[in-house]
Protein backbone atom coordinates (compact mmCIF):
# COMPACT_ATOMS: atom_id res chain seq x y z
CA UNK A 1 0.00 0.00 0.00
CA UNK A 2 1.58 3.34 -1.15
CA UNK A 3 0.31 6.90 -1.19
CA UNK A 4 2.30 7.16 -4.40
CA UNK A 5 0.44 4.68 -6.09
CA UNK A 6 -2.98 6.03 -5.11
CA UNK A 7 -1.43 9.48 -6.68
CA UNK A 8 -0.83 7.55 -9.94
CA UNK A 9 -3.76 5.75 -10.25
CA UNK A 10 -6.05 8.69 -9.48
CA UNK A 11 -3.87 11.02 -12.20
CA UNK A 12 -4.50 8.55 -14.90
CA UNK A 13 -8.14 7.75 -14.13
CA UNK A 14 -10.08 10.95 -12.79
CA UNK A 15 -10.58 14.06 -14.51
CA UNK A 16 -7.54 16.86 -14.08
CA UNK A 17 -8.35 18.47 -10.51
CA UNK A 18 -11.15 16.86 -9.52
CA UNK A 19 -11.14 15.77 -5.69
CA UNK A 20 -12.56 12.58 -5.37
CA UNK A 21 -14.26 12.07 -2.31
CA UNK A 22 -14.97 8.79 -0.83
CA UNK A 23 -17.65 7.72 1.40
CA UNK A 24 -17.38 3.52 1.79
CA UNK A 25 -20.64 1.93 2.00
CA UNK A 26 -19.49 -1.64 3.34
CA UNK A 27 -16.90 -2.97 5.28
CA UNK A 28 -16.30 -4.46 8.56
CA UNK A 29 -14.46 -3.88 12.27
CA UNK A 30 -13.72 -6.34 14.49
CA UNK A 31 -11.76 -6.26 17.56
CA UNK A 32 -10.59 -10.28 18.22
CA UNK A 33 -8.60 -8.88 21.36
CA UNK A 34 -11.75 -6.97 22.71
CA UNK A 35 -15.02 -8.50 24.56
CA UNK A 36 -17.05 -9.14 21.76
CA UNK A 37 -17.05 -12.46 19.84
CA UNK A 38 -17.04 -13.24 16.25
CA UNK A 39 -17.69 -16.94 15.72
CA UNK A 40 -16.68 -17.45 12.11
CA UNK A 41 -13.31 -15.82 12.58
CA UNK A 42 -12.33 -16.46 16.16
CA UNK A 43 -13.27 -20.38 16.64
CA UNK A 44 -14.66 -22.98 13.45
CA UNK A 45 -13.68 -22.43 10.49
CA UNK A 46 -15.68 -22.07 7.37
CA UNK A 47 -14.34 -24.83 4.30
CA UNK A 48 -17.42 -23.23 2.40
CA UNK A 49 -16.52 -19.78 2.45
CA UNK A 50 -17.11 -18.24 -1.23
CA UNK A 51 -13.91 -16.81 -1.67
CA UNK A 52 -12.22 -19.22 -0.44
CA UNK A 53 -9.48 -19.22 2.31
CA UNK A 54 -10.41 -16.12 4.71
CA UNK A 55 -7.23 -17.40 6.91
CA UNK A 56 -5.53 -13.82 6.26
CA UNK A 57 -7.98 -11.49 7.68
CA UNK A 58 -8.68 -13.80 10.77
CA UNK A 59 -7.07 -10.96 12.61
CA UNK A 60 -8.29 -7.10 14.21
CA UNK A 61 -9.36 -4.96 12.01
CA UNK A 62 -10.23 -1.67 13.31
CA UNK A 63 -10.25 1.72 12.04
CA UNK A 64 -6.24 2.15 12.29
CA UNK A 65 -6.17 -0.81 10.08
CA UNK A 66 -8.57 0.74 7.91
CA UNK A 67 -6.84 3.61 7.42
CA UNK A 68 -3.79 2.06 6.28
CA UNK A 69 -5.05 0.36 3.92
CA UNK A 70 -7.02 3.42 2.29
CA UNK A 71 -3.33 5.56 2.71
CA UNK A 72 -3.25 7.94 -0.40
CA UNK A 73 -7.51 8.20 -0.90
CA UNK A 74 -9.79 10.70 0.70
CA UNK A 75 -12.27 8.95 2.85
CA UNK A 76 -14.71 11.08 4.25
CA UNK A 77 -16.19 8.39 6.21
CA UNK A 78 -17.68 4.84 6.21
CA UNK A 79 -20.83 2.87 6.35
CA UNK A 80 -20.42 -0.45 8.48
CA UNK A 81 -22.00 -3.66 7.78
CA UNK A 82 -23.03 -5.93 9.91
CA UNK A 83 -20.21 -8.69 10.40
CA UNK A 84 -21.88 -11.97 11.57
CA UNK A 85 -21.04 -11.09 15.67
CA UNK A 86 -22.41 -13.40 17.82
CA UNK A 87 -25.95 -13.39 17.07
CA UNK A 88 -26.24 -12.88 21.02
CA UNK A 89 -24.70 -10.01 20.51
CA UNK A 90 -26.67 -8.10 17.59
CA UNK A 91 -27.14 -4.96 19.71
CA UNK A 92 -23.93 -4.75 21.48
CA UNK A 93 -22.39 -4.64 17.99
CA UNK A 94 -24.18 -1.06 17.52
CA UNK A 95 -22.95 0.13 21.14
CA UNK A 96 -19.14 -1.49 19.93
CA UNK A 97 -19.54 0.47 16.43
CA UNK A 98 -20.68 4.28 17.82
CA UNK A 99 -17.69 4.26 20.20
CA UNK A 100 -15.53 3.55 17.06
CA UNK A 101 -17.59 6.57 15.68
CA UNK A 102 -17.27 8.72 18.60
CA UNK A 103 -13.44 8.07 18.79
CA UNK A 104 -12.77 8.85 15.10
CA UNK A 105 -14.60 12.31 14.94
CA UNK A 106 -17.90 10.36 13.76
CA UNK A 107 -16.46 8.86 10.51
CA UNK A 108 -15.38 5.77 10.84
CA UNK A 109 -18.08 4.62 10.85
CA UNK A 110 -20.39 7.28 10.32
CA UNK A 111 -23.78 4.46 10.09
CA UNK A 112 -24.14 1.11 10.21
CA UNK A 113 -26.10 -1.50 8.51
CA UNK A 114 -26.56 -4.26 11.91
CA UNK A 115 -28.15 -7.46 11.86
CA UNK A 116 -31.41 -9.29 13.02
CA UNK A 117 -32.78 -12.84 12.17
CA UNK A 118 -36.06 -12.74 10.33
CA UNK A 119 -37.20 -15.75 12.48
CA UNK A 120 -35.42 -15.18 15.57
CA UNK A 121 -38.61 -15.15 18.42
CA UNK A 122 -36.92 -11.76 19.63
CA UNK A 123 -37.21 -10.64 15.97
CA UNK A 124 -39.15 -7.18 16.75
CA UNK A 125 -37.52 -6.31 19.92
CA UNK A 126 -34.24 -6.28 18.41
CA UNK A 127 -35.35 -4.34 15.76
CA UNK A 128 -37.08 -1.91 18.13
CA UNK A 129 -33.26 -1.52 19.87
CA UNK A 130 -31.34 -1.02 16.60
CA UNK A 131 -33.98 1.58 15.96
CA UNK A 132 -33.42 2.90 18.71
CA UNK A 133 -29.89 4.28 17.56
CA UNK A 134 -29.28 6.63 15.45
CA UNK A 135 -25.77 5.02 14.11
CA UNK A 136 -27.98 2.26 12.61
CA UNK A 137 -29.71 3.29 9.05
CA UNK A 138 -29.86 -0.54 7.84
CA UNK A 139 -30.77 -3.84 8.54
CA UNK A 140 -28.54 -6.68 6.89
CA UNK A 141 -30.10 -10.39 7.28
CA UNK A 142 -29.59 -12.69 5.01
CA UNK A 143 -31.53 -15.50 3.47
CA UNK A 144 -31.21 -19.00 3.35
CA UNK A 145 -29.93 -19.94 -0.12
CA UNK A 146 -29.32 -22.92 -2.79
CA UNK A 147 -26.15 -24.12 -2.91
CA UNK A 148 -25.53 -23.60 -6.72
CA UNK A 149 -27.35 -22.12 -9.79
CA UNK A 150 -28.85 -25.51 -10.36
CA UNK A 151 -30.95 -25.49 -7.25
CA UNK A 152 -34.21 -24.03 -5.72
CA UNK A 153 -34.14 -23.24 -1.87
CA UNK A 154 -36.94 -24.26 0.01
CA UNK A 155 -38.19 -24.30 3.63
CA UNK A 156 -38.06 -22.11 6.77
CA UNK A 157 -35.36 -18.66 5.90
CA UNK A 158 -35.66 -18.86 2.59
CA UNK A 159 -37.47 -16.03 0.05
CA UNK A 160 -40.25 -18.55 -0.45
CA UNK A 161 -40.69 -18.48 3.23
CA UNK A 162 -43.94 -16.29 4.70
CA UNK A 163 -42.57 -15.73 7.94
CA UNK A 164 -39.31 -14.72 6.67
CA UNK A 165 -40.97 -12.31 4.34
CA UNK A 166 -42.55 -11.17 7.34
CA UNK A 167 -39.48 -9.91 8.47
CA UNK A 168 -39.40 -7.12 5.51
CA UNK A 169 -42.61 -5.82 6.73
CA UNK A 170 -41.21 -5.54 10.24
CA UNK A 171 -38.42 -3.67 8.84
CA UNK A 172 -40.34 -1.72 6.88
CA UNK A 173 -42.43 -0.43 9.80
CA UNK A 174 -39.22 1.00 11.63
CA UNK A 175 -38.40 3.14 8.68
CA UNK A 176 -34.76 0.77 7.96
CA UNK A 177 -33.48 -0.15 4.84
CA UNK A 178 -32.78 -3.66 3.69
CA UNK A 179 -29.55 -5.18 2.82
CA UNK A 180 -30.06 -7.90 0.22
CA UNK A 181 -27.18 -10.06 0.27
CA UNK A 182 -27.64 -13.23 -2.23
CA UNK A 183 -25.67 -14.43 -5.44
CA UNK A 184 -26.89 -13.93 -8.80
CA UNK A 185 -29.26 -16.95 -9.09
CA UNK A 186 -31.12 -15.70 -6.61
CA UNK A 187 -31.95 -12.05 -7.78
CA UNK A 188 -35.06 -12.43 -9.70
CA UNK A 189 -36.40 -14.39 -6.87
CA UNK A 190 -36.13 -11.04 -4.49
CA UNK A 191 -37.28 -9.27 -7.13
CA UNK A 192 -40.26 -11.23 -6.71
CA UNK A 193 -40.47 -11.00 -3.19
CA UNK A 194 -39.53 -7.09 -3.53
CA UNK A 195 -42.41 -5.90 -5.93
CA UNK A 196 -44.47 -6.56 -2.54
CA UNK A 197 -43.09 -3.82 -0.76
CA UNK A 198 -42.12 -0.88 -2.95
CA UNK A 199 -41.44 1.80 -0.43
CA UNK A 200 -38.97 -0.33 1.10
CA UNK A 201 -35.30 0.92 0.31
CA UNK A 202 -33.34 -1.99 -0.64
CA UNK A 203 -29.85 -2.00 -0.96
CA UNK A 204 -28.14 -5.37 -3.11
CA UNK A 205 -24.84 -6.05 -1.77
CA UNK A 206 -21.48 -7.01 -3.88
CA UNK A 207 -22.70 -5.87 -7.40
CA UNK A 208 -25.19 -8.96 -7.17
CA UNK A 209 -22.47 -11.45 -6.36
CA UNK A 210 -21.62 -12.96 -10.15
CA UNK A 211 -20.02 -15.27 -9.38
CA UNK A 212 -20.42 -17.63 -12.40
CA UNK A 213 -18.50 -15.04 -15.41
CA UNK A 214 -19.27 -17.37 -17.94
CA UNK A 215 -21.76 -15.94 -20.40
CA UNK A 216 -24.89 -18.32 -19.37
CA UNK A 217 -23.71 -17.09 -15.57
CA UNK A 218 -23.67 -13.52 -16.67
CA UNK A 219 -27.18 -13.72 -18.53
CA UNK A 220 -29.13 -14.63 -15.45
CA UNK A 221 -27.33 -12.07 -13.41
CA UNK A 222 -27.46 -9.23 -15.94
CA UNK A 223 -31.20 -10.06 -16.14
CA UNK A 224 -31.43 -10.22 -12.31
CA UNK A 225 -30.04 -6.97 -11.95
CA UNK A 226 -32.31 -5.40 -14.31
CA UNK A 227 -35.33 -6.69 -12.54
CA UNK A 228 -34.66 -5.51 -9.55
CA UNK A 229 -33.84 -2.26 -10.95
CA UNK A 230 -37.16 -1.98 -12.17
CA UNK A 231 -37.95 -1.57 -8.97
CA UNK A 232 -37.50 2.10 -8.03
CA UNK A 233 -35.74 2.10 -4.46
CA UNK A 234 -33.52 -0.41 -4.92
CA UNK A 235 -29.30 0.85 -5.71
CA UNK A 236 -26.63 -1.45 -5.92
CA UNK A 237 -23.35 -1.36 -3.99
CA UNK A 238 -20.45 -1.71 -6.51
CA UNK A 239 -18.05 -4.11 -4.24
CA UNK A 240 -16.75 -7.50 -3.42
CA UNK A 241 -15.44 -8.37 -6.88
CA UNK A 242 -13.44 -11.52 -6.40
CA UNK A 243 -13.90 -15.06 -7.21
CA UNK A 244 -13.67 -18.15 -5.59
CA UNK A 245 -10.67 -19.59 -4.69
CA UNK A 246 -9.25 -16.47 -3.86
CA UNK A 247 -8.98 -15.25 -7.61
CA UNK A 248 -9.03 -11.66 -9.24
CA UNK A 249 -9.54 -11.35 -12.54
CA UNK A 250 -9.49 -7.63 -13.93
CA UNK A 251 -11.03 -7.76 -17.19
CA UNK A 252 -14.12 -9.30 -15.77
CA UNK A 253 -14.20 -7.36 -13.02
CA UNK A 254 -14.09 -4.22 -15.14
CA UNK A 255 -16.98 -6.18 -17.08
CA UNK A 256 -19.10 -6.06 -14.03
CA UNK A 257 -18.82 -3.14 -13.05
CA UNK A 258 -19.40 -1.24 -16.18
CA UNK A 259 -22.72 -3.29 -16.48
CA UNK A 260 -23.63 -2.80 -13.09
CA UNK A 261 -23.29 1.11 -13.56
CA UNK A 262 -25.31 0.87 -17.32
CA UNK A 263 -27.81 -1.19 -15.43
CA UNK A 264 -28.57 1.08 -12.09
CA UNK A 265 -26.52 4.46 -12.45
CA UNK A 266 -24.13 6.08 -10.98
CA UNK A 267 -27.29 7.91 -9.41
CA UNK A 268 -28.47 4.08 -7.52
CA UNK A 269 -24.51 2.85 -7.35
CA UNK A 270 -22.72 3.17 -4.06
CA UNK A 271 -18.58 2.61 -3.60
CA UNK A 272 -18.15 -0.23 -1.38
CA UNK A 273 -14.99 -1.28 -0.44
CA UNK A 274 -15.76 -4.56 1.36
CA UNK A 275 -12.49 -4.30 3.41
CA UNK A 276 -11.20 -6.26 4.86
CA UNK A 277 -12.68 -8.86 3.37
CA UNK A 278 -11.74 -7.56 -0.94
CA UNK A 279 -7.92 -8.55 -0.14
CA UNK A 280 -8.84 -12.17 0.58
CA UNK A 281 -8.89 -11.70 -4.00
CA UNK A 282 -7.51 -8.35 -4.87
CA UNK A 283 -4.19 -7.62 -3.68
CA UNK A 284 -4.62 -3.95 -2.02
CA UNK A 285 -7.24 -1.56 -1.81
CA UNK A 286 -5.40 0.27 -4.66
CA UNK A 287 -6.12 -2.80 -7.27
CA UNK A 288 -9.57 -2.36 -6.55
CA UNK A 289 -9.94 1.34 -6.92
CA UNK A 290 -8.12 0.75 -9.99
CA UNK A 291 -10.45 -1.76 -11.10
CA UNK A 292 -13.49 0.41 -10.01
CA UNK A 293 -12.30 3.53 -11.94
CA UNK A 294 -11.41 1.98 -15.13
CA UNK A 295 -14.54 0.16 -15.36
CA UNK A 296 -16.51 3.70 -13.70
CA UNK A 297 -14.48 5.44 -16.64
CA UNK A 298 -16.93 7.87 -19.12
CA UNK A 299 -18.36 9.50 -15.46
CA UNK A 300 -18.31 13.19 -15.44
CA UNK A 301 -17.59 14.32 -12.07
CA UNK A 302 -21.35 14.53 -11.31
CA UNK A 303 -21.57 10.66 -12.25
CA UNK A 304 -17.93 10.20 -9.90
CA UNK A 305 -19.44 11.64 -6.93
CA UNK A 306 -22.70 10.17 -6.65
CA UNK A 307 -21.41 6.48 -7.25
CA UNK A 308 -18.16 7.81 -4.70
CA UNK A 309 -20.32 9.57 -1.51
CA UNK A 310 -23.36 10.84 -3.00
CA UNK A 311 -25.58 7.91 -3.37
CA UNK A 312 -24.33 6.35 0.03
CA UNK A 313 -25.25 9.58 1.65
CA UNK A 314 -29.12 9.92 0.26
CA UNK A 315 -29.72 5.96 0.64
CA UNK A 316 -28.51 5.57 4.49
CA UNK A 317 -28.90 9.26 5.24
CA UNK A 318 -26.21 10.68 6.10
CA UNK A 319 -25.02 14.81 6.25
CA UNK A 320 -21.31 14.97 5.06
CA UNK A 321 -22.16 18.44 6.39
CA UNK A 322 -22.02 17.64 9.64
CA UNK A 323 -18.22 15.67 9.64
CA UNK A 324 -15.36 17.94 10.71
CA UNK A 325 -12.27 18.74 8.29
CA UNK A 326 -9.58 16.16 8.04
Amino acid sequence: MSVDTARRIQDARLPEGYDLRIVDAHHHFWDLEGDGHWPWIQDEYNEQFFLGDYTAMRRTFLPREYLAATAGWNILGTVHCEAERSRAEQVAEDEFLQELSDATAGRFPIAAVAHVGFLQPDRDAVLAAHAARPIVRGIRSKPVIAADAGERATGPGTLHDPAWVEGLAALAAHGLSWDLRVPYYHLAEAADVLADFPDLPVVINHCGLPLDRSPEGLRVWREGMERLADLPRTSVKVSELGLHPNRWDRPSNEHVVRETLAVFGAGRSLFASNLPVATLTAPDFDEVMDTILTGASGLDETGLDALFHGTAARVYGLDLSLLPPR
